[in-house]
């Protein structure tokens, strides 16, 4: 008899792909939550000193909030039914080594899924009667908790963020409106002075016009005087040469 294939497995799973770690490394994080609740899995990954437990606790919490959200259970009730890690692309780099050579590197990827599951009705029962007995909530209830706070801080900030968005286009469109009152200023002043400059002008061209008049009038006046003095200086020749005849 054949057991379920990958795909098949019962349960709400989450998958990363083309995480830049070996399937090696990311299976021996896996093999330490696989069994283990949602909280106990937390905290496991938390403080885990390897690098990809941060991708791994990232699918954990993606598959508890596709539990919660498509499937209405409980973070609390969730634990880790089965997680595994399947070998992704490979990528190809190479490393000069001596006398002109070179060796191949093996970048290797991974894609990791995450499949979470509801305990049954009698193991529940059993947790609880655990947690009443301590008298205190199990790591999955503080883990949920922690969750859902983090969801709503993230909520909030996006709400925020949209709202500053909006303020800032609002701003900007104000200060456009301000932009062209103060365009609409400028070009009137400017054809205020250009209308000033253009009558300037003018009064000076009429003032040099009359000027220019002014100087003709007076060679003419001055030319005439002239004629008139050359003409009674030959009349006066004429009367001393008849004398003098």
């Amino acid at each position: 008899m054949t057991g379920l294939k990958t795909n098949e497995r019962p349960g709400t799973r989450a998958v990363v792909k083309y995480v830049r770690v070996s399937p090696s490394k990311a299976r021996a994080v896996l093999d330490l939550v696989r069994g283990e609740s949602y909280g106990r899995a937390s905290e496991i990954l938390a403080f885990s000193e390897r690098s990809v437990s941060e991708v791994i606790g990232k699918c954990l919490d993606s598959a508890v909030a596709n539990a919660e959200n498509n499937d209405n259970i409980p973070a609390e009730e969730l634990f880790v039914s089965a997680c595994y890690a399947d070998e992704g692309p490979t990528l190809k780099r190479w490393r000069p080594r001596a006398r002109g050579r070179a060796t191949q590197i093996l970048k290797r990827t991974s894609h990791i899924t995450i499949i979470v599951s509801r305990y049954d009705d009698a193991t529940l029962a059993d947790l609880r009667e655990r947690e009443e007995a301590k008298g205190r909530a199990g790591s999955s209830t503080h883990a949920a908790e922690a969750r859902r706070q983090r969801v709503e801080r993230s909520r909030a900030a996006a709400e925020e963020a949209a709202a500053a968005e909006e303020a800032a286009d609002h701003d900007h469109d104000h200060e456009g409106h301000d932009h062209a009152d103060e365009v609409e200023a400028v070009e009137t002043v400017e054809a205020e002075v250009t209308a000033e400059e253009q009558a300037e002008e003018q009064a000076e061209e009429q003032a040099e016009e009359q000027a220019e008049e002014q100087a003709e009038e007076q060679a003419e006046e001055q030319a005439a005087e002239q004629a008139e003095e050359q003409a009674a200086e030959q009349a006066a020749d004429q009367q001393d040469e008849e004398e003098s005849n």
